[in-house]
């Protein structure tokens, strides 16, 4: 079986990324790991057992430093399903989440796109609607 397990995402600051996530959105807080040079291996979750993470990574060059809220050109960046839209969408309105839209429906079920603490832009995706 093969399957994907991490991903990277470049952080100016390993304690406020650390914040954002496990406070505004919630995740659980996997590990962090101090490295040799200052850095560490930070991973975060939607759930501790969801078998997929997001390894916090500060950047270390110009170049990552640059990366930093635009990791894919102004696209969205990740896809967050939930089976609560409504909660997660209040609780990330009483956080300061900026969104850029308001809650719409498509074919897959409800959609709102919102900024990460850098910028990245991520979409909020709940169950279609029954009618």
């Amino acid at each position: 079986m093969r399957q994907l397990s991490l991903v990277t995402l470049v952080v100016r600051d390993y304690d406020a990324a650390i914040r954002f996530f496990t406070q505004v959105l919630r995740f659980a807080l996997l590990e962090d790991t101090p490295l040799a040079g200052g850095k560490r291996w930070v991973r975060v979750a939607p759930t501790a057992d969801s078998g997929f993470a997001l390894l916090l990574a500060k950047a270390a060059t110009p170049g990552q430093e640059r990366a930093i809220g635009n990791q894919t050109g102004g696209r969205v960046f990740m896809f967050m399903h939930t089976d609560d839209f409504q909660d997660d969408y209040e609780h990330l309105k009483s956080q300061g989440v900026r969104f850029t839209e308001k809650p719409r429906q498509e074919p897959y079920g409800t959609v709102v796109v919102f900024l990460d603490l850098y910028g990245n832009k991520w979409d909020l995706i709940g169950p279609v609607m029954q009618s």
